[in-house]
């Protein structure tokens, strides 16, 4: 360290260029960062999905699901292995260890699924999801304009898609609502019998008449001719014109047995919005890792230059744009950020009083942030709430080094003797090599203090991880900055040194000895009252609720419904157009609506026709009645309250899909119950339910029904179908084809591709007439070999693990998670008794505040070790060392009456908060210490060292304290996306640095007097 000083002294122009080239550097760097509201908190995960057309969900299990998990078993570092199966679709999720390449984990994935394809049932598609994340819905809008559903949808797919998938950044366009249009053929059974035409003949006429192909190259003269051969339908009259057979040379054609119209494919899902019919959404998918901000500015780019291409009166209206919420969320920060600094650069004028002294200091402040920019760049952290919020943390502390260091150097130059004796820059060098030492070894200590945040697992792990690393970033940059920078732009800055002492410290002088002077006469008195402080403190942290996270306002609202699991999707779009026009008469903060019922185009989201996630636009915030979002969320319970006959719950976009990622549900609670049979598991949900609410805090409780869907199911007669020589895969493919209908192949227009569909009527009383062709040319009607029967059966079957579960979720209103799960599960033990082969896991955010809460017990106190053997290392003596950590109890005190008193609960945040509080109250404790060391060591009687020694160092102390208190300050009355994750931290912090200050500052010194001497 000396030599670094002593370098930066003798070389002061190398230092400056140095240090200007820095702070370029950091511009640079500072203008290259990645922005966005969150880091990254998706794990490496790998989604298939496969589409298997017309399949019930216990089909879909049995034969398709369960044979692709047991392919997947086995992967290396995979953690997590669940699926969904639903009516038409499974969703398979396989989760992967931190750290784990995502190109090598979809390879796996990938190489798994193809060894066992081959072994599925025909018909099916689907694979590999494409590599986006959870939180990759970065833009939604919807197609407005006079055309029809089907033309909306054709604009879609095929104009807009395929250019916002080439926007760097983009990796898919999910495609909701509208209808797909399709060329469709359906048969009349009548007109087929009168012909002699059976279905696997259309079918066959069908598949070998529809395409194009080159019969190679041929020479006229002296020119090659290109062969080829056009059979391709391109109209319905090609379609109509094929010919079927041939009966006493008659040709039958596709129309003469058939109607051929242009339809739709089968819709599993819709959108709909403002109460006034169905409409078309476009939803942007963003690549993992990609660069927010640039994904979006280059969406609205594209999106300008696609107007040109659009029809007359069609317009794309946006109704989420995640670069909103990345601007107020930045925005939220940067101020915070902004208003520290000048409170800061105030609190340093009045306690130095001297602008010189207070701008050399304040120089550290964006010295120490654009080195911080470099190493985020270097360390491809993004910009964002979280790692942005560790440089506002931090900016109290970055510049406790750089006060200590100016603070003495203006002491040692303001004593005119040892200034006038020895030449200037010998003054300033022996002033910062004074200080050296203890500055140094407080901000390691700072730093170790925060190395236990790079440990957390999870989300809370890649949460906080980016804000320890901006912290230890910013504050080895101070470090550098004071030891190195400081000195040789003090040596510049301060030229003249006032000798009188400024007016603030010389205020809390008067006030702090006399106190001083009679706590060390009454020591008794002052350590029963730390005593009982400790005492109040240990009762009122058992009153305190603990939590994971505080629900961080996004500005959105998404409402959750769940209807009956028999419901039409017609139906469904009716009650959801019906729930959007009561929110939007009664609720005039609402201002538009857009919800989307069923699966989507990707089948990322496999929700069944009795699911819907209604999205509400809202006016901005001045225009509202109410104060609050939650006042404005009891608003819409009351209209959600006037329709029977559902459930519902509130969320957010963001928070919806981190829950689900992390437990596949959604919800702040999440009961799982596992166990081998559906029944059992949908009956004891359903009591799950029951119980839960019963529990005071419980909000939004339900399971999703798992049992009413409605089955037509077809139970074949053998001995009937044997004896007129059907198989049983004949009479289910007569059956899809009546239904769902079989796609046959596409129909090329141009570059679009339209499907080609063979499809019955597909109603009930068609069914049983089914006409089914015989070996001997003869039909037979369905029912004469089948039973057609209604039955109940599931909605969906859900896996993890290789097991089946039922899951029941909760948000918890106005009460601490884990006080609420406590409770919720003795009375779930009290009063659900469940079956051998059958328990219970509870997960969601409780589940993530527990592995938080268990790491941080394991750590802290490994850290503490660490200050302690850095300690020792700095004193030489057990005894002081254990003196300076008698601090953090006391740093304690202030931060559990602060939560207690704001009414905050125990999260993750306010632990942050506990892990900085620690390293400033151990960093002021340094600095007393030292400064008592160095006066004994001159000889001074204990009384003395105590009394000139707490003196002395009175203005940096409360420098450190009072300036890291302030920086925390806007961080306390902050609005916006992301202030209720820093409120936490703040309210601690600061509350323990009043009650820190205040007892170091009075306790401190009467323990060293009986204490101090070293051991």
């Amino acid at each position: 360290m000396a030599t670094l000083i002593r370098l930066a002294l003798t070389q002061r122009l190398l230092i400056l260029v140095l240090t200007t080239l820095m702070a370029a550097g950091g511009y640079i760097a500072a203008r290259g960062l990645p922005i966005d509201a969150f880091p990254d908190v998706a794990p490496t995960q790998v989604k298939i999905i496969v589409k298997a057309p017309g399949m019930t969900p216990e089909e879909v299990e049995s034969r398709i699901t369960a044979p692709i998990e047991l392919g997947l078993l086995g992967i290396p570092k995979q953690t997590m292995l669940r699926s969904i199966a639903k009516y038409a679709v499974t969703d398979i999720t396989v989760d992967f260890e931190e750290g784990t390449d995502i190109y090598w984990a979809r390879q796996q994935v990938a190489e798994r699924l193809n060894g066992v394809w081959a072994d599925l049932p025909g018909g099916i598609d689907g694979g590999v999801a494409p590599m986006t994340t959870p939180l990759g819905e970065m833009f939604m809008f919807t197609i407005e304009g006079d055309i029809s559903l089907t033309e909306k949808r054709r604009l879609l797919d095929w104009t807009i898609r395929p250019l916002l998938r080439n926007v760097p950044g983009v990796a898919d366009v999910n495609a909701l609502g509208g209808s797909v249009r399709s060329f469709e053929v359906t048969p009349d059974h009548l007109r087929m019998a009168a012909r002699g035409v059976d279905f696997q003949e259309l079918k066959s006429a069908l598949q070998a008449n529809n395409s194009n192909d080159g019969a190679g190259r041929v020479s006229e003269g002296e020119e090659s001719l290109l062969v080829r051969s056009e059979g391709r339908i391109q109209s319905l009259e090609d379609l109509a014109a094929i010919v079927v057979a041939n009966k006493d040379d008659v040709p039958i054609r596709v129309g003469d047995v058939a109607n051929v119209r242009i339809g739709a494919l089968t819709r599993y899902g819709a959108v709909t919005q403002d109460g006034k019919g169905e409409a078309v959404e476009g939803l942007v998918l963003s690549l993992r890792g990609a660069n927010a901000r640039q994904v979006i500015a280059g969406l609205e780019q594209k999106l300008e230059d696609l107007k040109p291409a659009l029809p007359p009166g069609v317009s794309l209206k946006v109704f989420y744009n995640r670069g909103d919420l990345v601007g107020r969320a930045v925005h939220t920060v940067v101020k915070a950020l902004i208003e520290a600094v000048v409170l800061v650069v105030v609190l340093l004028a009045l306690f130095l009083g001297d602008a010189r002294a207070a701008l050399t200091v304040a120089l550290s402040l964006p010295l120490a942030a654009l080195w911080t920019f470099i190493l985020m760049s270097w360390f491809g952290l993004s910009a964002n709430l979280m790692s942005l919020g560790g440089l506002a943390i931090a900016i109290g502390m970055l510049v406790d080094a750089a006060v200590v260091v100016v603070e003495n150097i203006a002491t040692r130059l303001a004593d005119g003797e040892a200034a006038a004796r020895l030449p200037r820059l010998h003054v300033i060098y022996r002033a910062v090599k004074e200080v050296s030492l203890p500055v140094t070894s407080g901000i390691l200590i700072i730093i170790i203090v925060f190395l236990p945040l790079l440990s957390l697992e999870g989300l809370e792990g890649k949460l906080f991880g980016p804000v320890a690393l901006t912290i230890v970033f910013a504050l080895s940059g101070s470090l550098l900055m004071s030891l190195s920078v400081i000195p040789v732009l003090a040596s510049f800055l301060l030229k003249h040194v006032s000798h009188e002492e400024p007016w603030l410290p010389r205020k809390l002088h008067a006030l702090y000895r006399p106190t001083l002077l009679w706590c060390l006469e009454h020591v008794p008195t002052v350590v029963k009252t730390a005593g009982g402080l400790l005492v109040l403190t240990v009762l009122l942290f058992t009153q305190i609720g603990k939590t994971f996270m505080p629900t961080m306002d996004e500005g959105d609202i998404i409402v959750q419904v769940e209807k009956l699991p028999s419901i039409t999707l017609e139906q469904s779009t009716r009650l959801d157009q019906q729930i959007q026009k009561a929110i939007l008469k009664q609720v005039p903060e609402v201002t538009r609506v857009i919800a989307r019922v069923g699966s989507d185009e990707l089948g990322l989201d496999p929700m069944g026709l009795n699911e819907t996630d209604t999205f509400l636009v809202l006016k901005p915030r001045d225009e509202w009645r109410m104060g609050d979002k939650d006042a404005l969320i009891d608003e819409i319970r009351k209209v959600m309250d006037e329709f029977p006959g559902i459930a519902y719950g509130f969320t957010q976009p963001i928070q919806m899909r981190v829950t689900e990622m992390l437990t596949g549900v959604r919800g702040d609670v999440a009961v799982k119950l596992f166990g081998p049979e559906l029944a059992v598991l949908n009956a004891k949900a359903e009591e799950i339910v029951a119980a839960l609410k019963k529990v005071p805090g419980a909000s939004d409780v339900f399971t999703i029904r798992n049992e009413g869907m409605q089955y037509l199911r077809l139970s074949v007669d053998r001995l009937a179908a044997g004896r007129l020589g059907l198989t049983g895969d004949a009479l289910q493919e007569a059956l899809r084809a009546s239904i769902e209908g079989l796609r046959l192949g596409i129909v090329q227009e141009g570059i679009q591709r339209t499907p080609l569909i063979l499809r019955g009527p597909g109603d009930m009383g068609t069914l049983s007439a089914l006409q089914v062709a015989l070996p001997n040319e003869l039909r037979a009607p369905l029912s004469t070999v089948a039973k057609l029967e209604r039955v109940e059966g599931v909605v969906s079957v859900a896996r993890e693990r290789g097991q089946r579960f039922a899951v029941v979720r909760s948000n918890v209103h106005d009460r601490d998670l884990v006080g609420f799960v406590e409770e919720a599960r003795q009375v779930v033990q009290k009063e659900v008794q469940l079956p051998p082969g059958y328990f219970l896991q509870w997960g969601g955010q409780f589940e993530n505040q527990q592995r938080a809460a268990a790491r941080l017990q394991l750590v802290i106190p490994v850290a503490i070790g660490l200050i302690f053997l850095l300690l020792f290392s700095t004193f030489g003596s057990v005894r002081q060392a254990v003196l300076v950590l008698s601090n953090i109890p006391l740093a304690m005190v202030g931060g559990v009456v602060g939560l207690w008193v704001s009414g905050e609960y125990l999260s993750v945040p306010a632990s942050v908060g506990f892990i900085a509080l620690l390293g400033i109250a151990v960093l002021n404790g340094v600095v007393l210490v030292s400064y008592f060391n160095q006066l004994r060591a001159l000889g001074y009687d204990m009384q003395r060292v105590v009394v000139e020694g707490t003196l002395r160092r009175l203005r940096p102390v409360l420098m450190t304290a009072g300036i890291a208190a302030f920086g925390l300050v806007p961080m306390l009355f902050a609005t916006g996306p992301g202030s209720e994750i820093q409120r936490p931290l703040a309210i601690v912090v600061i509350g323990g640095l009043v009650t820190s200050t205040a007892l170091t500052l009075i306790l401190l010194p009467i323990l060293y007097r009986r204490y101090g001497e070293p051991a």
